[in-house]
């Protein structure tokens, strides 16, 4: 784990592992993950390489959207554990090198949080109702939605309850947004992060930051305003990425200033400039914010090296590094989105080193270390908001959230007992790329994975200052060299000349002195 320092906080050169909970390890057979299964597999995590976790949603709630629809943030669901249960998780974590942060939602809550029951008991207009975006319906009786806005899971943003109101969900109706300008939710989400902050994380991922205020005249959006995200359409002009939004990060960084340790803050952020997205880690607000211009490039070296520039040059405008990701829980894995199969795998291996090289904190998804593709999920299994609420039009993101193998030839492959249903099918053809089988296999994703995290560290790359500094090639590569070390990543059609020096790592065989199609190589240059 990187050493913190007041020069030099320790999340600033942090490679991440995000662990989808359900999804990783059970330990009590019910065939959802839970605390006590990651906390068996901590050893593992330290092995690969990583020096943070980032858990998702593991509070009490009923589950519409797999805990992104929170009922109560201060406490652990049962499905997953118990507080003791994080507490020891944490404990465990730390005394092997491993920080640990955790997700919050503060865009919206569960409708079955105590506040939005209470406001559904209250008259309108009344103080509980004010937590939350009620409003007037328009047209005659009031029985059209206040206006135009559209919910990220499909159909209109808003639900009328029972006495002719209306309420904003972004998302699932079951997920009522929030009202940031109550001085009540702003009270009661600082005492979130400081319940938690007590119990030992060492930072916290933002949920949908970007989306906290909104418009206060709550005006519609024209057409042209929507912005495609990922096969889904998401508001942007009214409904999210409000000036008002920063306000609410510069006070949650003075509480997180106010921790001793250099605790971190990230905002899952959507936006279209990387300028936006620079105004979110200004330096009196969030920390690090995720920076998904990579993850969103095509399988193209004049787009990833513009993925590249455009990052760098903006987060630099304002201090802040700049965080790299492929893959997470919302989008399909990458190893398919390059192609699938040989091709997108060779792909995928070569997007890590070129990813690993880059300067500022590094995000992994679990799974991805083993190489895992998207699953096509039946259609019968699938249980994702996306699916249900697209009139089944859209696949939505169960295909990335299946359970991560462990070990043995058939499902559920250790990540449950044997007889015990995942709660997502596992394919029947996952054996080679189980943990177990990869583990002493050394042409295996995962030991590329732990080969290239070790060398990001001994090599000087994580902890580097030495900028990206491209060098002249065919337009069908990316060549640059940071310190000591030179990274080719070949996407031509053609072999590439080895750069000269010492050979460090490959993502794939080598012919002789040249780089194949798909590869890439870090050299240490003479």
């Amino acid at each position: 784990m990187t050493t913190p320092s007041a020069a030099r906080p320790w999340w600033q050169t942090a490679v991440f592992y995000q662990i989808y909970v359900r999804s990783f390890a059970d330990s009590d057979g019910d065939g959802v993950g839970d605390l006590p299964g990651i906390r068996s597999r901590l050893p593992y995590l330290r092995d690969l390489g990583v020096d943070a976790l980032w858990l998702t949603p593991f509070y009490r709630s009923p589950m519409v959207d797999h805990g992104y629809d929170v009922a109560d943030p201060r406490d652990v669901d049962p499905l997953f554990g118990t507080l003791a249960d994080f507490d020891a998780l944490a404990r465990d974590a730390h005394d092997l090198g491993l920080r640990l942060t955790v997700d919050i939602v503060p865009n919206h809550s569960s409708s079955e949080h105590p506040w939005f029951r209470a406001a559904l008991a209250a008259a309108p207009g009344g103080p509980e109702r004010d937590r939350y975006l009620f409003r007037d319906g328009r047209g005659p009786g009031g029985q059209q939605p206040p206006n135009n806005w559209r919910s990220v899971f499909g159909g209109p943003a808003w639900e009328r309850v029972a006495d002719g109101q209306w309420y904003l969900h972004l998302f699932a109706p079951e997920q009522p947004d929030l009202n940031w300008d109550s001085p009540e939710v702003t009270e009661d989400y600082q005492r979130t992060l400081r319940f938690w902050l007590d119990r030992g994380v060492d930072g916290f991922r933002i949920d949908v930051a970007h989306g906290l205020v909104k418009d206060a005249q709550l005006r519609e959006n024209a057409p042209g305003d929507r912005m495609p995200l990922l096969g889904r359409q998401q508001q942007d002009a009214h409904a999210w990425n409000q000036p008002g939004v920063h306000e609410v990060f510069r006070s949650w960084r003075k509480v997180l200033d106010s921790y001793p340790g250099d605790r971190v803050a990230v905002g899952e952020i959507w936006v279209r400039e990387a300028e936006d997205l620079a105004r979110y880690v200004r330096p009196d607000e969030l920390h690090l914010a995720f920076n998904f211009q990579l993850l969103k490039a095509p399988w193209d070296a004049a787009a990833l090296r513009a993925g590249v520039d455009e990052s760098l040059r903006a987060l630099a405008a304002v201090g802040a590094p700049t965080t790299w990701v492929l893959s997470n829980h919302d989008v399909v894995r990458h190893l398919t989105r390059y192609g699938g199969g040989t091709v997108g795998r060779r792909r995928a291996a070569a997007a890590l080193l070129l990813v690993a090289a880059l300067p500022g904190p590094l995000y992994l998804y679990q799974g991805e270390e083993l190489g895992l593709p998207e699953v096509d999920v039946p259609d019968a299994a699938r249980q994702d908001p996306v699916w249900l609420r697209s009139g089944h039009t859209e696949r939505g993101r169960d295909g990335c959230r299946v359970p991560i193998p462990w070990s043995g030839v058939a499902p559920p492959y250790g990540f449950c007992p044997v007889g015990v249903q995942p709660w997502l099918p596992m394919p029947a053809d996952w054996a080679p790329v189980t943990v177990a089988a990869e583990t002493d296999r050394a042409d295996s994703m995962l030991g590329l994975y732990r080969r290239a995290l070790s060398l990001r560290r001994s090599s000087g790359l994580a902890a580097g200052r030495d900028p990206v500094d491209w060098l002249p090639g065919a337009a069908s590569t990316l060549q640059f060299q940071r310190g000591g070390v030179v990274v080719l990543l070949n996407l031509g059609p053609e072999p590439v000349p080895l750069p000269t020096g010492e050979l460090l790592v490959s993502s794939g065989p080598l012919e002789a002195d040249r780089v194949p199609t798909d590869t890439a190589v870090w050299v240490r240059s003479d």
